[in-house]
């Protein structure tokens, strides 16, 4: 299993490249290509839906700039593909989606890192996760049904606890009354579209064709 290979793929990335991190970084959770996006195989073969995935999260790397960006997961494949990119990787194997996310912030604040933009991989169009608008609480931008959350801006030491899965976003939001965070919704945001079933292969379709 990827998580049992992780010799040599540590969290080495943020020690050597703390330097380069300044007070913000975009921070994308990626699952193994290979079992990513699998209610998508219906409709799509395997190659045809890693490749899509690849695309996906490669477009949300580029969508960083000009803040930096940091890959958390547990997939050496993945670990590699991130490094290609130029993104720092947070190794973080065995802990979940929600584990994973806290532990790579935690992570950052230990290297100064004051706000992270925490950024699914699936997001066909994505852009301007490196110039979110300030904002002294927390930014979430739900998916376009309402129900679950692509984008979390927040200062890191707050405690925040993740919850993803269905109906994210309305734990996202109590969980900034619980913290009494002032909490921003984005409602008019590409970022808004994400890839999960079948049908939301219509937006990947409105894309401009990967050279």
């Amino acid at each position: 299993m990827p998580a049992g290979s992780s010799v040599g793929l540590p969290a080495t990335d943020l020690l050597d490249g703390g330097s380069k991190l300044g007070s913000q970084v975009v921070l994308v959770p990626v699952k193994s290509f290979d079992q990513a996006k699998r209610r998508l195989g219906s409709v799509l073969g395997d190659d045809d839906r890693e490749a899509l995935v690849r695309r996906m999260a490669e477009g949300v790397l580029a969508a960083a700039h000009p803040l930096p960006a940091a890959v958390v997961c547990d997939d050496p494949v993945v670990a590699t593909w991130a490094r290609e990119h130029g993104a720092l990787v947070v190794w973080e194997p065995g802990r979940g989606l929600n584990g994973a996310v806290e532990e790579g912030i935690a992570r950052l604040m230990t290297l100064g890192v004051e706000v992270v933009v925490v950024a699914h991989g699936d997001l066909p169009d994505a852009t301007g996760l490196g110039t979110l608008a300030d904002f002294d609480g927390v930014t979430l931008v739900p998916d376009r049904r309402g129900d679950g959350t692509n984008v979390i801006r927040l200062p890191t030491g707050t405690g925040f606890r993740f919850s993803y899965g269905p109906g994210s976003f309305q734990r996202h939001r109590a969980e900034c009354g619980r913290l009494g965070l002032p909490c921003r919704v984005e409602l008019d945001s590409p970022l808004r579209l994400d890839v999960d079933v079948p049908e939301d292969l219509v937006l990947v379709t409105r894309q401009p064709s990967a050279s």
